[in-house]
């Protein structure tokens, strides 16, 4: 894709003190490519080193919001064809979050609609996270038949109780409140006021303008269900998480339905995941998401997962295994293996700061 394409795909712009990226694909919901990517690693390096740049500031072209996540059509094709561009773009994009999360400057992203799966990972690691009345996000990664990545294991892992296990596990949507709760937003502030907020930013500090806008959130639906979450999702594998679920009965047999539609492999690997990503750092945990990463790209319930939501859209996987009992021990263990001289190597690479 050349320059132009991906100018018109991610927006920057200087506002007074004030970096803006905003992700301009609007009919597909900001998905993200790797053209977008890329770009956005150059430029938020060169602010990064800009001292007329005091702030950073990401939103979504359109009113659906911030990013729906990858572009998992594109992905699509590349498996089809067996190609490589996917793993280069998930390079670059793990690269990126990577960048945000050790941003120099404050790096406020505005987490409006739609924030799913990547779009997660070009937000939630970053210093100042705003959500709205109309914030939908998550990780539903487990429906397509692949897991939660751009480090989003790590910051699930470190939620309240195991509220970030049921959240990657039933890939639930979640509200502003929610995000709040699991820790993957900092401050709430009224979806209107976000024009006002963008031009505060222009001249302000991110604390103070933030300061100015922001109001207390709404009660999180998921902080109330984490007795019961707390008692079923500490389990020690799936099947038996789903066994408890069913005792509990109503919200929790509810959710042990929507695990059991996902797909099994996925659900036993993302489990996995979240417990081995505990205590790692953020480019330890990118390297351990990008070994799991290929091996998806390798099975076949990623692209069956796609397939059906996206391509064809009868929702009706034909996933293989058809069962967690028929996912054995040792097919998990296969996807976090070394991969050689394939390793993505962030943790092995200077921390980025700038």
């Amino acid at each position: 894709m050349g320059a132009e394409g991906v100018e018109e795909e991610v927006l920057f712009e200087r506002r007074g003190h004030l970096g803006i990226v905003t992700l301009n694909r609007p009919k597909a919901v900001n998905a993200l490519n790797h053209g977008m990517v890329q770009a956005m690693l150059g430029q938020l390096s060169a602010w990064a080193d800009d001292d007329a740049v005091a702030t950073v500031v990401l939103r979504g072209a359109g009113d659906r919001g911030l990013c729906a996540g990858g572009d998992i059509v594109a992905i699509y094709k590349d498996m089809l064809h067996g190609g490589t561009e996917t793993a280069e773009f998930w390079a670059d994009e793990y690269r990126l979050n990577a960048l945000i999360s050790h941003y120099p400057k404050p790096y406020v992203a505005f987490m409006d609609g739609l924030v799913l799966g990547g779009g997660v990972g070009v937000s939630a690691h970053g210093s100042v996270r705003v959500v709205t009345e109309r914030t939908r996000t998550g990780m539903p990664e487990t429906t397509i038949g692949f897991v939660p990545d751009v480090g989003g294991t790590l910051l699930l892992s470190r939620s309240p109780g195991e509220a970030g296990t049921h959240a990657a596990l039933t890939g639930a949507h979640l509200s502003g409140a929610d995000a709040l709760f699991l820790g993957l937003a900092d401050h709430f502030v009224p979806s209107q006021s976000l024009p006002a907020l963008a031009e505060a930013l222009e001249s302000s500090t991110a604390e103070a303008a933030v300061g100015r806008f922001a109001q207390a959130a709404p009660d999180s639906a998921l902080a109330a269900q984490l007795e019961w979450i707390d008692a079923a999702y500490a389990r020690e594998d799936a099947e038996e998480i789903v066994r408890s679920l069913r005792t509990l009965g109503d919200e929790a047999a509810a959710a042990a339905d929507t695990i059991e539609a996902k797909s099994p492999t996925s659900v036993k690997v993302t489990l996995e995941s979240l417990r081995r990503v505990r205590g790692l750092s953020l480019e330890e945990a990118l390297d351990q998401e990008y070994r799991v990463g290929l091996r998806c790209l390798a099975g076949p319930d990623f692209r069956e997962g796609i397939r059906a939501q996206v391509v064809d859209k009868d929702r009706n996987p034909q996933w293989k295994p058809p069962s967690l009992a028929e996912v054995r021990e040792s097919d998990v263990e296969g996807y976090f293996a070394p991969l050689g001289e394939r390793e993505l190597g962030l943790s092995a690479a200077p921390v980025q700061s700038n």
